[in-house]
């Protein structure tokens, strides 16, 4: 007679009291990194128009939006070359020096730049400091992911992963309500950028190096965050330059068409006749919470779902349904002239398109030893930034200022096609491991 099966573990059974405070703190450097992040993006149609007509009071209308347009664009790929730069820079130095140290510094590079954000009087300002928040935000993004992997049992991980990158969603409404608090006081908004900086007291009291880590540096020495092995292991180079590739998917689109929710909601208000100063305030809203609570919950969703169908599938199937919604929430509210149905659709489109993301932290350090783990996911991920960039500098700002904006986003949507095709040349990890 064969002996009874234990009963699987739940995933949160067996986790520590320390594993849940790691969780806790890594997760809350990730609201403040995607609060940053987003901030730009919400308040940048008060900031850049007040910028561009202090410098030339005699723009026309039409001009300074033509501008606004144009340079918004530009400012989002110089924060994804800025933050290719940090998370190089910083992940590899968390290999290195350890993960709580490399933490903190980040927190504070991305606090600092953007308080001073507050104070700028021209648009070159803007692109510097975004380039510099730019750099905290990408180092950060590595280290807690790797942070996460390593503290967590192979049980838990998945799950562990997705709360992680999910709670950038808590970010994204905080940036939403600083926003609609502030309104065209964009200043002020930036101010409360510096709070995170306090959280680097609670990461320097509370975070430990891994066990693994501490092994893996007694053992590697100066192989700790080397590049060099990185790119120069054939098995480690396949998968950095495939990571990076759907990394680069994902920040496309997320850029170009997923924050681009609010400019569709804006496009379908003004179509259908809402007063001038009802349209920014209502779009915020649409795209600030209601899509990205869709967001959420797609992030929250990635872990069961590659528990159940494995990491290359769940990828393959959620960038196909990001295409298909796409396409829907760009022409189906406008052809029943429906904004009710744009609400509808919109946390949809964000569960699609945007729940792809918290699979990168759960993938990426998968992939990778010890000694490279935050070099590799950082590089995967803010490889994935610069290769975005050229997308949002000149395709996205080309794109939508030559055609309707459905259009352009319906073309732009087609990246999650080629995520199908990175998806054949990657390794599958569930159930496995971490690499060491």
């Amino acid at each position: 007679m064969k002996p009874a099966e234990a009963a699987p573990l739940q995933w949160y059974q067996g986790v520590t009291r320390y594993q849940w405070l790691i969780l806790v703190i890594a997760s809350l450097g990730w609201v403040f990194d995607a609060f940053e992040g987003q901030l730009y993006n919400i308040t940048r149609g008060e900031m850049l128009p007040d910028l561009l007509r202090s410098a030339d009071p005699s723009l026309a209308p039409a001009a300074v939006a033509a501008l606004t347009r144009d340079w918004g664009e530009k400012f989002l790929g110089i924060f994804l070359i800025g933050g290719t730069l940090g998370g190089w820079i910083f992940s590899s130095m968390a290999d290195r020096w350890g993960r709580m140290p490399v933490m903190a510094l980040t927190i504070l590079f991305y606090s600092i730049f953007s308080g001073l954000t507050a104070f700028v009087s021209e648009l070159w300002h803007v692109g510097v400091l975004r380039f510099l928040v730019a750099m905290g935000v990408g180092g950060e993004w590595a280290v807690g992911a790797a942070l996460v992997a390593e503290v967590f049992p192979k049980h838990a991980r998945e799950r562990a992963g997705v709360i992680f990158h999910s709670t950038s969603v808590l970010g994204l409404w905080l940036a939403a309500g600083v926003g609609l608090w502030v309104g065209a006081e964009w200043r002020t908004a930036y101010l409360v950028g510096v709070v995170p900086a306090l959280l680097v007291l609670w990461v320097r009291a509370s975070v430990k190096e891994p066990d693994s880590w501490k092994e893996a540096k007694a053992a590697k020495g100066d192989r700790m965050g080397s590049f060099s092995e990185l790119l120069g292991n054939p098995r480690w180079r396949s998968r950095a330059i495939g990571g990076a590739l759907l990394a680069m998917i994902g920040l496309a689109t997320f850029w170009g068409v997923a924050v681009a929710g609010q400019n569709l909601a804006e496009d379908l208000l003004r179509r259908l006749g809402a007063p001038a100063a009802e349209v920014a305030s209502r779009s915020k809203i649409a795209f600030g919470f209601i899509q990205t609570a869709g967001a959420g919950v797609g992030m929250l969703m990635f872990g069961p779902l590659s528990v159940r169908w494995g990491r290359r599938r769940t990828f393959a199937i959620m960038h196909a349904a990001a295409l298909v919604m796409t396409l829907v929430v760009c022409w189906v509210p406008g052809y029943f002239g429906s904004y009710a149905l744009l609400l509808c659709l919109l946390p949809l489109f964000g569960f699609c398109v945007q729940g792809i993301h918290a699979g990168y932290a759960v993938y990426f350090p998968e992939l990778f030893p010890t000694h490279l783990r935050a070099t590799g996911a950082g590089f995967c991920f803010n490889t994935g930034r610069i290769l975005a960039a050229p997308v949002l500098i000149w395709l996205s700002a080309w794109m939508k200022a030559t055609y309707a904006l459905p259009v352009a986003i319906s073309v732009l949507g087609g990246f999650f096609l080629l995520g199908l095709v990175v998806l054949k040349f990657l390794p599958e990890t569930k159930g496995q491991e971490l690499p060491e």
